[in-house]
């Protein structure tokens, strides 16, 4: 059954993805109330109201939950007592099961490689006589990562063609928490897709983005991406599964590499609307952001086909200083956070070049 319009969503998280999807949820009617501990956050410049405090704050939680007729969040590391707490009260969508499964590298590992998914090698990492041991098995080369936490290239360290020792306070360098080390993958490009799953089981997939990274920051997603229609069908049916096995509601980005060959390697996936999704608002008639709201209110999911060929780009820390000439260029959407202070590595904004398809 689907939410009445003028109903509340509550969305745990008031950044940027908080932003966009409080702005979806008032164009199909309803209402949102945004848990965030940062007062006046980009979220709640377009949301109905903030509950300003923490996100494991058990007042909060239960004024959320009294205040909306379901929960929704924008980041993955919601504390998953929080998400649990909650879903006794109201629905909550995505479920906790995914962000247990999104805020543990090696648990997502384990779980893509479990419902049929290739990934990189990857160990378990918790001192540095198994990291050594690890990276003589990966030929001196790996990417050393934090299970938990670490985003946009955060909390993690590469290795290249090293000898396989003297990497004595590496673990506690990396701040004594339990790591996971990735082998290198030789992949011809990155893509994501962005799809979601609806109440009722049904799904909808957009074209696989074809991303560009900068300092470990999306820069670029461009559409369409320069793979084969047969591997992005099979990136759209590996996203199907995640979906399938998680019972999940809700938008997710997985991102892949594709190698050579064409064959895929699924990288991360994120339980959330998605950055490298962001092409939607411009070059889609349904963007990621609606198509959540849709998916955990209940209602039927949109299409997800695009209309226009894009390239969207993120404008980050100083970058916001290009809006006024960006403003002057044809076919360009622009959408600024509403961030005061621009920081390096803080992403400010993002704008859509389109180009109608034939």
């Amino acid at each position: 059954m689907s939410l009445p319009a003028g109903s509340t969503i509550g969305i745990i998280g008031g950044g940027q993805l908080g932003r966009m999807l409080a702005m979806a949820a008032a164009r199909l009617g309803y209402r949102t109330v945004v848990l965030e501990p940062q007062a006046d956050c980009p979220a709640a410049q377009v949301a109905n109201r903030q509950i300003t405090a923490a996100y494991d704050d058990a007042a909060a939680l239960a004024e959320l939950a009294a205040a909306s007729a379901v929960v929704t969040y924008e980041f993955e590391n919601v504390p998953v007592a929080a998400a649990s707490t909650l879903a006794a009260k109201v629905p909550v969508y995505p479920p906790a099961r995914a962000l247990e499964v999104a805020q543990d590298r090696l648990a997502e590992k384990k779980f893509l490689n479990g419902v049929g998914i290739s990934t990189a090698d990857f160990r378990a990492i918790d001192n540095d006589a198994e990291l050594t041991s690890a990276l003589k098995e990966f030929g001196g080369s790996g990417i050393l990562k934090t299970r938990r936490l670490g985003y946009d290239g955060k909390g993690q360290r590469v290795f290249r063609n090293m000898d396989t020792g003297g990497f004595s306070g590496t673990c506690e360098a990396m701040g004594n928490v339990p790591l996971i080390l990735e082998s290198f993958v030789a992949f011809e490009r990155e893509i994501s897709v962005i799809a979601a799953r609806g109440l009722d089981g049904s799904i909808a997939a957009y074209d696989p983005a074809e991303n560009v990274h900068r300092d470990g920051i999306l820069h670029t997603s461009t559409l369409p991406a320069g793979i084969s229609h047969e591997t992005a069908a099979a990136a759209q049916a590996a996203v199907a599964k995640v979906l399938a096995a998680l019972d999940y509601v809700g938008v997710i980005g997985v991102e892949f590499f594709v190698l050579a060959d064409g064959s895929l390697l699924a990288n991360e996936m994120a339980p959330r609307v998605h950055n490298s999704g962001h092409w939607t608002e411009a070059a889609a008639t349904v963007s990621q952001f609606e198509q959540h709201i849709r998916a955990v209110a209940g209602l039927p999911l949109g299409t997800p086909g695009r209309h226009s060929d894009c390239v969207m780009e993120n404008l980050v820390g100083d970058d916001v200083s290009r809006v006024p000439a960006l403003l002057a260029e044809p076919d360009l959407m622009l959408h600024l956070y509403g961030k005061a202070e621009a920081r390096a590595g803080r992403k400010m904004g993002h704008f859509t070049r389109v180009s109608r398809r034939s």
